[in-house]
């Protein structure tokens, strides 16, 4: 039943909960469910480089203590320089494809590289603020990539306790919307991801809850059936994954409501809580 536009920001959580549609290609994704999970205090915002495979330093005290958590921000600002090396083929396990993409733009030209970085960093500052280590994938420190294989190893080499990858989507004008992607089982060639899809599916159904908690917006409109949930066996990021690990693309960048959202540098904040909180729900819950 379609929900008034008007009712939408107090109904969706409460319609959601009470849905259960099936994916057209494969598996049933549970309705949102936000579970569990205290917000902190203090502001987020940008800070200096971890490096890949590296922290901060910062001294573990909090509820997350001794837990390690990779934020991998999509894409990289630098990718549209080395067209040689961006278009290099890596494994997937169930194929090869680019090293990495430019990723896409809004009509402005704010790129998705920009946003996941600036995104991704505000999670970081949360997730530490609560004693977590952080490792990004890069920093803005690297002159492209890495590539999607490499990502997916940085978070193996890690022994992260959750791996999260921010994105947003390059669609059509009307297609609206947030999804978290989540892992298919696979198992072919390097790929394996037989021991992480049940806490993965764990991770991703509390960070969409969250996120919608956070931002207020809607789950997408064209892809999951109004989940805001995805499987897929196309992502090296996530074929390759030993540890349990998301994608979220946070909105599409091609329209032009959800493109002044993601332009927003307060909206950006909202959505790197989300994130933050569904990643500080699941690990809790697992302690």
């Amino acid at each position: 039943m379609a929900v008034p536009a008007f009712l939408a920001p107090l109904c969706v959580v409460g319609w959601l909960l009470l849905s259960s549609p099936t994916e057209s290609h494969g598996g049933s994704p549970s309705p949102l469910s936000p579970q569990g999970g205290a917000t902190p205090g203090g502001s987020a915002g940008d800070r200096g480089a971890d490096g890949a495979g590296g922290g901060s330093g910062r001294p573990e005290r909090g509820p997350l203590a001794g837990k390690v958590v990779v934020v991998d921000p999509g894409h990289n600002p630098g990718n549209r320089r080395p067209t040689e090396e961006i278009a290099r083929q890596v494994g997937i396990g169930t194929g090869r494809k680019e090293c990495d993409t430019t990723g896409t733009a809004t009509d402005s030209g704010y790129a998705e590289a920009d946003f996941t970085l600036d995104v991704s960093r505000r999670v970081r500052t949360l997730l530490e603020e609560q004693g977590a280590k952080v490792v990004l994938t890069h920093d803005g420190d690297r002159p492209y990539g890495p590539c999607v294989d490499e990502r997916a190893e940085i978070g193996n080499r890690a022994h992260a306790d959750a791996a999260v990858s921010i994105h947003a989507d390059g669609s059509a004008e009307g297609d609206r919307g947030f999804h978290v992607i989540l892992p298919e089982a696979v198992r072919d060639g390097a790929a394996d991801t037989s021991a992480i899809v049940d806490r993965s599916r764990e991770l991703g159904e509390r960070v969409a809850g969250r996120f919608l908690q956070a931002t207020g917006s809607s789950p997408s409109n064209y892809i999951g059936e109004g989940t805001g949930l995805d499987v897929r066996s196309d992502l090296g990021g996530l074929n390759l994954s030993r540890v349990p690990k998301v994608f979220i693309e946070c909105g599409n960048m091609r329209d032009t409501e959800d493109a002044a959202l993601l332009r927003d540098a307060e909206w950006r904040s909202r959505a790197a809580r989300g994130i933050y909180t569904g990643v500080e729900s699941y690990l809790t819950s697992e302690s």
